[in-house]
């Protein structure tokens, strides 16, 4: 519910998870008028929508989150008609991707200042998901054929080094929260992908060497750890204020835009 509790204003703190957070006296605002200036704030307003589905009806995200969750590389996972050396190319890429937000990001001041926060309480399970994710990937790369030497042997795409990157100085310039956003199109991206193409009746089922990279984000750790991150950044966002909001979004668009990269690198790779 997007409402802001009464409390007490504490230090905040750049690029640093706060202590305790300012929240002002009790205001009930929508989604919509959380980005326009506060005499717009009603006591009555609908705040039945989350930051999220916000955030993903607005015109200026539509269009970079259907080109990122409906790419022509979705499509022939969905079908089964992408060619099987462009989509090791992209396990590949996929598994270093991952492996160096775990290495740049915890070798960074970034480990310190922000990413306490995700070896705390629920936030936890975060972690775990990705470390158990690098470990799932190296297996569904072995039974397509490629080796853990192979990966390791491979040179990193632009894409991935753009991407990694972008989160990686989003982390250091940045707050928790934003660092949060970077990463956002990635968790809630694979998992919408995923669901909608495990519901989808013309998904090629039988015979199709993709279903399985589809029902991995269909699963349960998968989608306990889409909630769970997801919970945070709504947790967070409702103590934004508009500017800062408008800031985010700026940061999710550019980050979907980069997924998007990343899906255009495997249409054009090849092992």
């Amino acid at each position: 519910m997007w409402k802001l509790e009464s409390g007490q204003a504490k230090t905040w703190g750049k690029g640093a998870v706060p202590s305790t957070i300012f929240t002002p006296p009790i205001l009930c605002l929508s989604l919509r008028e959380l980005i326009t200036p506060p005499t717009y704030l009603k006591a009555d307003c609908d705040n039945s929508k989350r930051f999220i589905e916000y955030l993903l009806e607005r015109e200026d995200v539509k269009e970079a989150w259907l080109e990122h969750t409906e790419h022509a590389f979705v499509a022939g996972l969905a079908d089964g008609t992408l060619p099987l050396e462009t989509f090791k190319y992209y396990l590949i890429q996929d598994y270093l991707y991952l492996v160096s937000h775990n290495t740049k990001l915890s070798g960074t001041d970034v480990d310190i200042r922000q990413f306490h926060a995700l070896t705390t309480r629920k936030s936890a399970s975060i972690v775990t998901h990705i470390n158990e994710e690098v470990k799932l990937h190296l297996k569904y790369c072995e039974e397509f054929g490629v080796s853990k030497e192979e990966i390791e042997s491979t040179q990193e795409s632009q894409a991935c080094t753009a991407y990694t990157r972008y989160v990686l100085d989003i982390g250091h310039s940045e707050d928790w929260l934003a660092l949060q956003i970077s990463m956002l199109p990635c968790l809630i991206g694979y998992g919408e992908i995923a669901r909608r193409l495990h519901n989808d009746p013309n998904t090629e089922r039988e015979g199709n060497r993709y279903w399985q990279w589809i029902l991995n984000y269909v699963a349960d750790d998968y989608t306990e750890a889409v909630r769970v991150g997801s919970d945070l950044v709504e947790k967070h966002a409702v103590r934004q204020s508009p500017n800062r909001i408008e800031e985010l979004v700026r940061i999710f668009v550019h980050a979907t835009k980069m997924e998007t990269g990343f899906w255009d690198m495997g249409m054009e790779g090849n092992v």
